[in-house]
């Protein structure tokens, strides 16, 4: 049943903004391209963990498999063969190329979920 809870909420809204900052003031070559995939799957994981009551591991793999088959949607060119490619800001939100080095940040991002998160280790006291 799904629920709203606060903490994940506002960590959400952190992660959001940083990663809007990123978008807007930084244009290079490994901070925005990497450092953004690597939060935004993070910012997905507090995101579904703010409305659905599932274990973290499960809200991870799902984070982890969305990102994954977003980019598996950029290896289609599926933006191309829908014809969105020429409306801005569904590029920007789905992204328009695809590149192994997300695939890698997404991972890292969701092993960094595993490693600073409790319930995910194990360790949680429910």
């Amino acid at each position: 049943m799904p629920t709203f809870k606060l903490k994940p909420f506002v960590i959400f809204i952190l992660l959001f903004l940083v990663e809007v900052g990123i978008a807007l003031w930084i244009d290079d070559a490994i901070i925005r391209p990497f450092f953004g995939d690597f939060l935004a799957v993070i910012a997905l994981f507090f995101l579904l963990k703010t409305f659905l009551v599932i274990s973290d591991v499960n809200l991870a793999c799902a984070s982890l498999g969305f990102a994954y088959f977003l980019e598996f949607l950029q290896y289609c060119n599926f933006l191309k063969l829908v014809g969105l490619e020429k409306y801005k800001i569904i590029a920007i939100v789905l992204g328009s190329s695809f590149d192994w080095r997300d695939i890698f940040a997404y991972t890292l991002g969701i092993f960094a979920v595993f490693l600073f998160n409790k319930e995910t280790l194990g360790l949680s006291k429910s």
